[in-house]
């Protein structure tokens, strides 16, 4: 075999490994091509199936935030017209509170908060309308032995407790309120012991006032306890009468006895009525009476030293023609007298 024919063999044999080796890479790229096609499929798959999940997710999202901004308008308009019927309500009562507290009617209201009270107690026990010492108590509670307990309702100084009520008030001017309301509870003390008749009542009875203006009270107990009243809030007025009640059934004395000692109450009663005549009456006419002796006193003495001045000044004026007299006189006087 030629060298020709040795290098054409050579050649061939290299064109057909290389053509092997050529197919060889071939067939791996492809199968790698195919791996990588299928791989990135399963890819486009994972992806599509986690887009249309977060597609359901922020559809879900949506809709839920949807939700939730319908609730919260619902719940903005339902604030608002609740803030609309608390703003009438407001402006109602106050109307109603400016009525009672301007009128003739004033304790009205406090009236229907005792009758409201007074429904949970047997209607026997109850006697509206009592006459006590010429006047007419609203409501009395019937004691055991027949006496009555009065029970009178005092809605007392609204603009102060209103004005009580701001949380950003002054301390002064809270201090200057709180006893001005307290004034007008133990002014309505007062008018309540008017109400104790030793004959028909129990020796005390109740002032009923707001929560607000009991709260306040502080040397008001003291004038109400030496007056025979006991001063209670609205919303403890039932508990108080069923306690009271309680207790004069267990510890009531007998009639004479209880007699006496309201009798005694009264005359106490009286006597500090009396008391105060003589301070606020006979006191001051006396003190009149001291000022126009005074004065008198005063204008005699100017009167004796004016009568004196002139008194004075006549003698002055005297004296020189009782000179000039006696110096006339003296020679006839020797001469018609000679004894003289």
């Amino acid at each position: 075999m030629s060298g020709f024919e040795l290098l054409f063999a050579l050649l061939l044999v290299l064109i057909v490994c290389g053509t092997a080796a050529v197919w060889a890479l071939v067939a791996n790229l492809g199968k790698r091509a195919e791996s990588q096609s299928r791989e990135l499929a399963e890819l486009r798959a994972h992806l599509d199936a986690g887009g249309r999940a977060q597609d359901g997710q922020v559809a879900e999202i949506r809709d839920r935030l949807t939700q939730t901004h319908s609730a919260f308008e619902s719940f903005r308009a339902a604030l608002a017209a609740r803030q609309q019927v608390d703003d009438e309500s407001r402006q109602s009562l106050r109307r109603l509170e400016a009525i009672i507290a301007g009128s003739s009617t004033r304790g009205a209201a406090g009236e229907n908060i005792l009758e409201e009270a007074f429904k949970h107690l047997p209607p026997e026990m109850i006697h509206r309308n009592a006459w006590v010492n010429g006047k007419v108590v609203e409501f009395a509670i019937r004691l055991p032995g027949g006496k009555l307990l009065p029970v009178d309702s005092k809605w007392t100084s609204s603009q102060a407790l209103e004005q009580l009520s701001a949380p950003d008030l002054d301390p002064g001017r809270r201090q200057q309120l709180a006893a001005q309301a307290e004034k007008e509870v133990e002014k309505r003390v007062r008018e309540v012991s008017q109400y104790i008749d030793p004959a028909t009542t129990a020796p005390f009875a109740l002032a009923a006032v707001p929560d607000a203006a009991y709260s306040v009270c502080r040397s008001a107990f003291g004038e109400a306890h030496k007056r025979h009243v006991l001063i209670v809030g609205y919303s403890m007025t039932l508990p108080y009468l069923l306690l009271l009640y309680q207790l004069h059934l267990q510890f009531a004395r007998t009639v004479d006895l209880d007699n006496l000692q309201a009798c005694l109450m009264e005359i106490d009663r009286q006597l500090e009525a009396l008391d105060g005549v003589f301070e606020n009456r006979l006191q001051r006419a006396t003190v009149m009476l001291q000022n126009a002796y005074g004065e008198g006193k005063q204008v005699a003495a100017r009167i004796r030293a004016a009568t004196q001045g002139i008194q004075a000044a006549e003698k002055l004026e005297s004296q020189p023609m009782l000179h000039l007299m006696e110096g006339d006189e003296s020679p006839t006087l020797a001469a018609g007298n000679p004894q003289g």
